[in-house]
């Protein structure tokens, strides 16, 4: 039999979820239903469940907030001193959901609605002031509202800022160089970087054969894109340094070329790196990176399309916890042969 449960507001996340309550010392995962459809819920979609097993998709569904209501409960926090925040695109129209995840234990600790002040405010709230002060690193991007949140909160935790978002900036800078030419060209009759983005924002080992020959003919063509490309590549030596005072350094060299290339997206993208120097060289001095981070997201994604799409945050919050929250099951009375 499957437990009816109640609906309240998470005090975790604000996200409308269901809370189950059963009799003391009976929980109602020991009924092998339930657990064989939540374990199944883990590897397939919850429509495929629904169809494989026979039951309605509802029925799967309170199956597996049984199950993530018994993991919340049961979890345990010691020993969490880094954590990572991300925010996952949810739907289309900017509907985003902010992860935070473990990197250690590489699990999502927690998952609500949206990605500004509030939502990050929400987590802190229900994490505690104890245990954020215990925190020795916060990896996460440079979205202000997230570090309004963390500066608030984290009195003595590290502030890292890892390649991959620091790269994409770059990636941006870079592509708005090659668009602002390519408009400029264009005026003139010409379409000499047309279908070339990919070659200049591509690592170059990463080419195809007519990508390597073109891009062999547009260097002699004195591109500003070009300029910036190499720029780029230059800024990856950054990652290549093992000390701080070594990586600062060559920052400092980097930023003196980016800010007089008279590439205006690249200037800007420099000084944003010096307002954000030390949360770099945080992630040089810490090696820590936010690689777990994005493997959780891209995870997190597939969970998403596996579903086609959840159509309220509360079941997809159910399913990143349940696909990504390494949650504690209870052993149930069914044994599998």
């Amino acid at each position: 039999m499957l437990y009816r449960p109640r609906r309240v507001v998470c005090s975790r996340c604000g996200i409308k979820v269901e809370r189950v309550s059963w009799a003391v010392g009976k929980s109602p995962l020991t009924t092998p239903l339930v657990g064989v459809l939540s374990t199944f819920a883990r590897l397939l979609s919850w429509q495929e469940v629904s169809r494989l097993f026979g039951v309605s998709w509802s029925t799967v569904r309170q199956a597996v907030a049984q199950a993530v209501s018994y993991g919340l409960e049961h979890r345990e926090f010691s020993g969490v001193l880094s954590i990572g925040i991300d925010e996952i695109s949810r739907r289309r129209g900017h509907r985003y959901m902010t992860n935070v995840y473990d990197l250690k234990r590489r699990r999502l600790i927690w998952t609500g609605v949206g990605r500004d002040e509030a939502s990050l405010r929400r987590f802190f709230q229900w994490w505690g002031k104890e245990r954020a002060e215990a925190l020795v690193a916060v990896c996460c991007d440079m979205w202000r509202p997230y570090l309004n949140v963390i500066e608030e909160n984290t009195p003595n935790a590290a502030i890292v800022f890892d390649k991959f978002h620091v790269v994409r900036h770059l990636m941006e800078a870079v592509d708005e160089v090659r668009k602002q030419e390519a408009r400029h060209l264009a005026d003139q009759g010409v379409e000499l970087l047309k279908g070339t983005k990919y070659i200049w924002l591509k690592n170059p080992w990463r080419w195809t054969k007519k990508q390597r020959a073109r891009f062999r003919e547009l260097k002699r063509s004195n591109l500003k894109v070009y300029r910036a490309y190499l720029i780029k590549e230059a800024f990856r030596a950054l990652w290549e340094y093992k000390t701080v005072w070594g990586a600062k350094r060559y920052l400092r060299r980097w930023f003196w070329w980016a800010t007089h290339s008279r590439l205006k997206p690249l200037r800007e993208f420099a000084w944003m790196l010096r307002r954000h120097e030390q949360g770099i060289l945080n992630a040089i001095r810490l090696k820590i990176n936010n690689a777990i981070v994005e493997g959780m997201n891209r995870k997190a994604k597939v969970i998403s399309q596996r579903a086609y799409g959840f159509r309220t945050p509360g079941n997809y919050a159910l399913a990143l916890y349940h696909g990504l929250g390494n949650l504690p099951m209870p052993e149930t009375t069914h044994e599998f042969l």
